[in-house]
């Protein structure tokens, strides 16, 4: 009778649970260093979701994540002093479980399928329409991965045309993608080694083997690097 007692009881609690879990709102943080656009984004998630915060750079993004450890963050890939893509690789080794979802303007298939390797859940574009968003926060949160449908299909063809091509471009290790970030978006050796926490030696020695690894001439290839692979935005 007691074991019965007992089984009811588990029963009953799972139940509740799984009820306590449905009802519970999707938390979610927002990082794009466009305070307008993230604010109507807040707006349109609202209703389902609770934004629990909101950050405009990469930096920021790694370290409230860590803090509040939301289910999911939506975030951009241009993104000062650290971008998505980076950011979203460092937050995947503090705490895998939170999904990563870009919404970006950049709709380069290479770019999609670097976020992709990195473990992001989803690859939209700004002018994805809201119920679109709102299916890929869904199929994030049930495991599945979404990928706004026109960069899918560039993906595809580029596979089709040339296997290698999605994995075109030398990897730098994630010190050196930070340096270059903060020298592509015109910072002083000075402040970057005061951001880093590292020496100003340090920071000159990480920019010449930068440019000697990837051919570089000057400062204007570095940048033009930097942008072509989104490292930073074009604005």
């Amino acid at each position: 009778m007691r074991k019965r007692r007992a089984r009811t009881k588990l029963i009953g609690d799972s139940k509740l649970l799984r009820q306590f879990e449905a009802m519970r709102r999707t938390t979610i943080l927002l990082a794009d260093d466009h305070t307008m656009f993230s604010t109507a984004l807040q707006k349109l998630l609202e209703p389902e979701h609770e934004v629990i915060g909101r950050v405009e750079d990469g930096r920021s993004l790694v370290k409230m994540a860590v803090e509040l450890k939301p289910d999911l963050v939506l975030a951009d890939v241009g993104m000062p002093l650290l971008n998505g893509l980076d950011a979203g690789r460092e937050l995947k080794k503090l705490a895998p479980r939170i999904k990563i979802i870009f919404l970006t303007m950049n709709p380069d298939p290479i770019v999609a399928n670097e976020a992709l390797r990195m473990g992001a859940s989803g690859y939209l574009l700004k002018s994805s329409g809201g119920e679109e968003l709102l299916q890929a926060v869904q199929n994030a949160l049930r495991g599945l991965t979404y990928v706004t449908p026109q960069i899918r299909q560039a993906m595809e063809e580029m596979f089709i045309r040339d296997p290698r091509s999605l994995n075109q471009h030398k990897e730098l290790a994630e010190r050196q993608r930070e340096v270059l970030q903060m020298l592509a978006e015109g910072r002083s050796m000075k402040e970057i080694a005061y951001i880093l926490g590292i020496t100003h030696r340090t920071v000159r020695y990480h920019k010449y083997r930068i440019m000697e690894d990837l051919g570089l001439k000057n400062n204007a290839e570095l940048v033009q690097y930097a942008i072509k692979h989104s490292i930073i935005p074009s604005r």
